[in-house]
């Protein structure tokens, strides 16, 4: 039976974004409610140690594993070997750790960071940027495999690959050393279908984010023309099963594909608001709930 492990992004705890939400929230909190929850690994975030050493000692305390980390890439910006000069220390902090995928995303120009801009005015990318993009990432992407890593490139609202045709183009254009991370939130608020990009893509994908969305605070998003942001404030996303996004036909077909990866629950919430165990235990029962409907085998 394919097997999956559940984890958690700390966005449940603290913003990286919007470093208001849960800043005087510590670490330690995060990773000693996130494993009372029930998760066995973490992705990182802005609170957490940045050498192999200090980070693997913190995460063994609380008997975690290290799942990946968010790379903000500008291959829009300098070539491919700046590049890949600017992610080796992010490299070596997530190989030494154990993690396989490394979270890419490219953040030029991107939105999402920014409270004051709305979701329509995200960028779109000329044919010849698109052209650059896409061996760049090619470029990054073989390096990264031959490191042992391998890149899970995250469409992200806001940014220069947010729609379905934007993952369509890029997946297309690109070798498998350029993977994707399919995330149901960011696909589903952009009008993507998580379903069919699973079924076409199913060998490229290499990282799943379960981050659910409350279609009423999406559609209010888009009629006022509100910011990433305001729509995180105003309770855009929540944790699998608490939205009104269908989960179980694509977690089915990453099964029948094979996918023996992390299932991650990100929901990027004002802990104030949601508060942060309740939430990430209600995650977790109904991510496993959910994995397990879709033939998978927990591995803990």
């Amino acid at each position: 039976m394919t097997s999956v492990r559940l984890g958690i992004n700390p966005l449940t705890w603290t913003n990286d974004d919007l470093p208001s939400l849960g800043g005087d929230t510590p670490l330690e909190v995060c990773l000693e409610e996130g494993r009372q929850a029930g998760f066995s690994g973490f992705e990182l975030g802005h609170k957490f140690p940045r050498t192999p050493a200090a980070l693997s000692a913190v995460l063994d305390h609380h008997d975690l594993s290290l799942v990946s980390g968010w790379y903000s890439g500008r291959l829009l910006e300098r070539s491919p070997e700046e590049e890949i000069a600017a992610v080796e220390a992010h490299l070596q902090l997530l190989k030494q750790c154990g993690a396989t995928v490394m979270v890419f995303c490219e953040v030029s120009r991107c939105i999402h960071t920014d409270q004051r801009t709305p979701l329509s005015r995200r960028p779109h990318l000329s044919d010849s940027e698109w052209q650059r993009l896409c061996e760049g990432l090619e470029v990054v992407g073989d390096y990264l495999r031959k490191q042992g890593v391998h890149m899970a490139y995250h469409h992200h609202l806001g940014s220069v690959v947010e729609s379905q045709a934007d993952i369509e183009r890029l997946m297309d254009s690109t070798r498998d050393s350029v993977g994707l991370l399919l995330d149901f939130g960011h696909l589903v608020g952009a009008g993507g279908d998580p379903l069919a990009i699973a079924r076409r893509y199913a060998p490229r994908i290499q990282h799943v984010h379960c981050k659910d969305m409350r279609f009423s605070v999406r559609d209010e998003l888009r009629n006022r023309d509100k910011s990433f942001l305001d729509g995180v404030l105003d309770g855009l996303f929540t944790v699998p099963g608490d939205g009104d996004i269908v989960f179980l036909p694509t977690l089915t077909q990453l099964r029948e594909s094979g996918y023996q990866g992390w299932l991650i629950v990100e929901a990027e919430q004002d802990p104030k608001v949601a508060h942060p165990l309740t939430y990430a235990r209600l995650g977790h029962h109904n991510l496993r709930s959910l994995a397990e409907q879709a033939g998978f085998a927990i591995n803990e």
